[in-house]
């Protein structure tokens, strides 16, 4: 059947659950999915490992039955329509099923046979395929050979050969370069505009701001669907991000805090949530930062607001007693935190940063952040 005849009404959803739910033994990998994607639509399920992502597009592929609940996606029934609706959709996996020993060509010809594309279409379509991912010029390299980001875009050329109306991709750009990443959402852009519908799971929170609208799962339940900017809206309090050289001691003095909502640890530093206002008032938690950073190299960095999207304006005052206040300053010596560690203060000096608190012992410091 041709990916054309697909069934979907402009009016319908191009994806409907309704209370899909899948167990493997005593574990629930997706509980109560209720979930309507449209048609055009860039649709991001984010969640962490195990949060039943993989699952949950397992079954809206028609790959694995359901336990409960039912979904229609491009007008085709998962279960009882599921080989009709396989012919429909471009399916790429965590691991794609790439060939090593084929070239990135043979791949392709490999793919397409297996979606009977006529070899009218595929002389056509093929060639567009390999402009816009920009492997034109590695149709002979062999698939082994290839970086992890053009193994991406081969896998996602392979999964578009017959032309379908519904992309899902799971974790599509997981263990790729930055400069990759932004590569395939630029490709993503380019399917977007001629009406296609992309569905895809990520771990990452600023690829999912890429989408039209994000979903948030966690232990196999769908918590909150909505555009990104309603999701942040939601979120009340301050994000400070901490730095400190004992992050185990910075986050045992600051959970704690009454002002302190959550602690919670990110490779190097600590995400840490206050009550609204909390970050740039004077008072007992600039006190508490200030003994968690007075090593040389230590640092505090506002990070964004979240509840307002912008940079918070910050201007923090440490004096040589490691006393501390928040209030408008006058920067009158711009300096970056780069030149500061290498040449240190003197007291009373004033510096602007790149947003980042770095305090020399013995000195007086301003600091504001922000542009």
């Amino acid at each position: 059947m041709p990916a054309s005849s697909s069934r979907t009404n402009p009016a319908e959803p191009a994806i409907r659950a309704e209370g899909l739910s899948k167990r493997f033994g005593s574990l629930v990998a997706v509980d109560n999915l209720h979930l309507e994607v449209a048609p055009g639509e860039a649709f991001a399920l984010v969640g962490p490992d195990g949060a039943g992502k993989t699952t949950a597009i397992r079954l809206l592929c028609g790959i694995m039955d359901p336990d409960g609940g039912r979904a229609r996606v491009l007008g085709f029934d998962t279960v009882k329509e599921a080989e009709l609706l396989k012919e429909q959709i471009g399916y790429m996996p965590q691991r794609f099923g790439l060939y090593d020993d084929l070239t990135v060509a043979e791949n392709i010809a490999f793919y397409a046979d297996i979606y009977r594309v006529p070899r009218a279409e595929r002389q056509k379509r093929v060639p567009e395929l390999l402009a816009f991912s920009n492997l034109a010029p590695f149709q002979t390299r062999m698939a082994a050979n290839l970086s992890g980001g053009m193994r991406q875009k081969l896998g996602l050329v392979c999964a578009l050969i017959h032309t379908p109306r519904l992309l899902i991709l799971d974790e599509p750009t997981f263990g790729v370069d930055p400069v990759s990443r932004r590569e395939f959402w630029q490709i993503l852009y380019e399917l977007l505009r001629t009406g296609m519908t992309i569905f895809l799971s990520t771990a990452y929170m600023d690829e999912a701001e890429r989408a039209h609208r994000v979903g948030l799962m966690h232990r196999g339940r769908l918590l909150v669907a909505d555009t990104p900017g309603a999701i942040k809206g939601t979120f009340e309090g301050e994000l400070l991000e901490v730095r400190a050289d004992n992050l185990r001691t910075a986050r045992k003095i600051l959970t704690v805090q009454p002002q302190v909502r959550q602690v919670l640890p990110l490779g190097d530093r600590l995400m840490v949530t206050v009550a609204p206002g909390e970050a740039a008032r004077p008072g007992q938690f600039v006190n508490v930062v200030v003994k968690l950073t007075t090593e040389p190299n230590a640092v505090l960095a506002p990070t964004q607001a979240i509840q307002t999207g912008q940079e918070g304006q910050l201007v923090w005052v440490i004096t040589p007693d490691l006393k501390a206040e928040v209030r408008p300053v006058e920067v009158k010596r711009p300096l970056n935190s780069e030149t500061i560690i290498k040449k240190g203060l003197q007291p009373g000096e004033r510096v602007v940063t790149d947003g980042q608190i770095r305090l020399i012992p013995g000195a007086k410091v301003e600091i504001k952040s922000g542009p």
